[in-house]
């Protein structure tokens, strides 16, 4: 790789327009802190629009050193074995059919990975496993996992699990953050730990077992690296595992 920076691709999530001279357009978008983020962190971020043929899927790796999947809306969960239950919001299912085997695509080839939110949950499913489809639908009691106000204002707590990837960027054994989701980790897909989790139970990190950089948090550190510089750990932790596999493999 040389002393050029890495390119990490941000597959692009869809926004339905609801005004302007064309209303019922579909864009894709990716919100600016995310490709901010990245920057600030010593790569150069690319977006990826959705494609489903794996010939395309393969060109678009072949493109990047790593990838970081971002939020966006609920999953499909017909893509995870699940019928759909009240409580599940918009789901667009051609971002999954484009981003699920992306990432199983980059798992294999080693590619860097990290997933934010619904990243997390890409990552998660892609490898066999499930997720609560609507928190407010679980069980067991919960946190308020979707706050107002400030985006970067810490909402609640998670606890850092010892000798994970994870605690050791952040070497501490808990972490403030914020929190925007409805939907969560469930059944935790083969090949991966827990490496943190809410004061209620629910997971908020996951990371792979064979050491590679694939991990992912819950919460949105995009939005926190300006007020809690901290957060940006996990982006040039992501850059500097690009540059250490020494370039891209495909």
């Amino acid at each position: 790789m040389g002393s050029r920076k890495p390119v990490i691709g941000v597959p692009s999530n869809v926004l339905m327009d609801s005004h302007g001279a064309f209303p019922g357009t579909e864009r894709a978008y990716v919100n600016q802190d995310y490709l901010d983020s990245l920057a600030l962190a010593g790569a150069i971020p690319v977006v990826l629009p959705m494609v489903s043929e794996p010939e395309d899927l393969q060109a678009q790796l072949a493109l990047v050193d790593g990838l970081m999947f971002s939020g966006g809306v609920d999953l499909d969960p017909l893509f995870y074995g699940e019928e759909p239950v009240p409580g599940l919001g918009d789901t667009y299912p051609d971002m999954d059919r484009h981003q699920l085997p992306l990432a199983r695509m980059a798992r294999a080839a080693g590619l860097p990975t990290l997933g934010i939110c619904r990243g997390m949950q890409i990552l998660n499913v892609a490898a066999g496993g499930t997720l609560h489809q609507a928190l407010e639908r679980a069980p067991e009691p919960y946190l308020r996992h979707v706050q107002t106000g400030w985006r970067h204002a810490v909402s609640h707590t998670v606890d850092l699990v010892e000798g994970t990837r994870l605690r050791r960027i952040f070497d501490r054994a808990s972490v403030g953050v914020n929190s925007f989701h409805h939907q969560a980790v469930k059944a935790l897909a083969p090949g991966f730990q827990v490496s943190a989790r809410a004061r209620d139970g629910v997971i908020e990190g996951i990371e792979t077992l064979d050491g590679g950089f694939h991990l992912g948090v819950q919460w949105h550190p995009e939005g926190m690296v300006r007020k809690y510089p901290d957060m940006l750990r996990l982006f040039r932790e992501l850059v500097e595992a690009c540059i250490a596999k020494g370039g891209n493999p495909a």
